[in-house]
C-alpha cells in the first residue's frame, strides 16, 4: 500500500473534498467570503488565495494519499494570510505562530492517530522555517465537520489553551516539544494505515 504526504498545490488542489475545494471561510474576510459564495467564484478565490501564498509565503498545506487516493488534508498559513482570524474574540494569533486553519480526514482513517501525523509533519516544516508555535481556534461545541477544528482534537495532538472562551478559545502547540516525539511520519504513516481499509465515501467538512 503506498503512503505519502505531499505539498498541497493548485496541481492536486482537485484531490480535496468538493466543499473543500470552493470553501473560503479562513481565505477571505466573512463579507468577502459572503459575496464570493453568492457569485459563485468561492473556488476561483479559492484557487488564487493558494497561488498567493505559495508564491509569497511558500507552501501552506499537506495532502496524505494511500494508494493514490487522498485520505486527509491540513492548512496552514502565518495569520497575516488568514483574514478570518480577526473576526474571533480570541484573536490574534501570536506573531511568532504559524496559524493551523483546518484539516480533514477521511472516515475510515479517522481516530487512528492521524490527526498527530500530520501535526508532526507540519511542525517539521514550520521547524525548518523558523517559527515557534502553530495556533488555532477551536470549537468548544464541535458537533460535525466543519472549518473550525474541534478543541478535543486539538488538545489530543498536543495543543494548550492560551486564551480560554467558551466558544473558540485559541489554543497554541510550541514547535520545540515536537521534537521529543518518538515516531518518524513515515513510520507513523506505516502503523496507522497499513491495516486500515479505506472507505468509498468522502466526508466533506
Amino acid at each position: 500500500m503506498g503512503r505519502r504526504l505531499v505539498p498541497l498545490t493548485l496541481d492536486n488542489l482537485s484531490d480535496l473534498p468538493q466543499r473543500c475545494r470552493s470553501c473560503v471561510f479562513w481565505e477571505l474576510d466573512p463579507v468577502s467570503g459572503e459575496a464570493a459564495v453568492r457569485a459563485g467564484t468561492a473556488q476561483e478565490e479559492k484557487e488564487s488565495w493558494i497561488s498567493g501564498v505559495l508564491l509569497d509565503w511558500g507552501s501552506c498545506g499537506r495532502v496524505v494519499y494511500v494508494d493514490d487516493v487522498a485520505v486527509g488534508f491540513v492548512l496552514y498559513a502565518p495569520p497575516a494570510y488568514v483574514p478570518r482570524s480577526l473576526a474571533f474574540p480570541t484573536s490574534p494569533v501570536a506573531a511568532d505562530a504559524v496559524q493551523l486553519m483546518t484539516a480533514w480526514v477521511m472516515p475510515g482513517y479517522q481516530g487512528q492517530g492521524l490527526g498527530r501525523v500530520i501535526v508532526q509533519t507540519v511542525a517539521k516544516d514550520l521547524l525548518r522555517r523558523g517559527f515557534r508555535a502553530i495556533e488555532a481556534f477551536g470549537d468548544a461545541r464541535w458537533k460535525e465537520p466543519a472549518c473550525v477544528l474541534p478543541v478535543d482534537h486539538l488538545l489530543a495532538v498536543g495543543f494548550k489553551t492560551v486564551r480560554p472562551h467558551p466558544r473558540h478559545p485559541r489554543l497554541r502547540l510550541e514547535l520545540r516539544t515536537t521534537l521529543s516525539w518518538k515516531e518518524d511520519v513515515e513510520l507513523a504513516l506505516d502503523r496507522l494505515l497499513g491495516a486500515v481499509q479505506k472507505e468509498p465515501a468522502l466526508r466533506p467538512l
